[in-house]
């Protein structure tokens, strides 16, 4: 009887928390101001001796350097709260000795196969359109951390070249949808932005250098999600709070291991 009451109150507790939460103009008002200012930095930042941020730190750079794949966040390792939501903003780098910028360009741009590179979190994949530098994707992502997450997505990819051995690439989200019952006869989109919560927007700014006998590369992600209601830390927390984390280092990790594959 004790274990049928904690599962009762468990399920209660989930259906609580898998309650809908809904995206307001002031939440995303906030976070058009926060990456406003993200990329005003950047800018400011091509422009300076410090292309990239592991070249801010002598000791940041050594550890990328030693094949260590760096994340911290920019906002103090908690998210920063805004009203209705929360934005996470990490920073991940590694270095890819013996790869050359013509090969992480090549791969990184094959769209349609991402869902071969990236996988478990990313589930489909593919080119919706191209103009010489720019894409137009769409990516079927899954999250999975205590509960299960699926999310269609749309972006708008803008390539440009910094340098003769450097390049930027700025990733904007223009669609985020929840997939309720994804894979099953029943599947339909959530309405987005009236869903649960756990991706609103994602903006990610890339860079590559070609030196020292590899590839540095480096990403700042920036995204939104709602907050975690109160009580509710354990089920929502983990999803919310580690996966942008987690995904940005799963990035970087799986780029590098593509492109130490053989014919790569």
């Amino acid at each position: 009887m004790r274990f049928l009451r904690a599962a009762l109150v468990c399920s209660g507790l989930m259906a609580s928390a898998l309650t809908a939460a809904e995206l307001m103009p002031r939440t995303v008002q906030a976070f058009d101001d926060y990456t406003r200012a993200v990329e005003t930095r950047l800018d400011a930042q091509a422009k300076g001796p410090a292309f990239l941020w592991s070249d801010e730190s002598p000791e940041r750079n050594r550890q990328v350097r030693q094949a260590q794949i760096l994340a911290e966040s920019l906002t103090g390792g908690n998210p920063a709260s805004v009203p209705g939501g929360l934005i996470h903003d990490w920073i991940g780098a590694m270095f890819i000795p013996g790869a050359t910028l013509d090969k992480v360009l090549r791969l990184v741009e094959d769209y349609d196969h991402h869902k071969d590179v990236y996988l478990p979190e990313v589930i489909g994949s593919h080119v919706v359109a191209r103009n010489s530098n720019d894409f137009k994707v769409r990516l079927r992502v899954l999250k999975k951390k205590v509960i299960t997450v699926v999310l269609d997505t749309d972006y708008d990819v803008h390539y440009a070249q910094a340098g003769p051995a450097s390049w930027s690439v700025r990733s904007y989200s223009t669609r985020i949808q929840e997939v309720e019952n994804a894979g099953k006869p029943d599947e339909r989109h959530l309405p987005a932005g009236d869903d649960h919560g756990y991706l609103w927007r994602l903006y990610s700014y890339w860079r590559y250098v070609e030196r020292d006998g590899g590839v540095y590369m480096e990403c700042e992600a920036v995204s939104l999600t709602r907050d975690v209601p109160t009580g509710l830390g354990w089920l929502i927390g983990p999803i919310i709070r580690d996966l942008p984390r987690e995904s940005l280092v799963n990035a970087l990790r799986k780029t590098r291991e593509a492109l130490a594959q053989p014919g790569r």
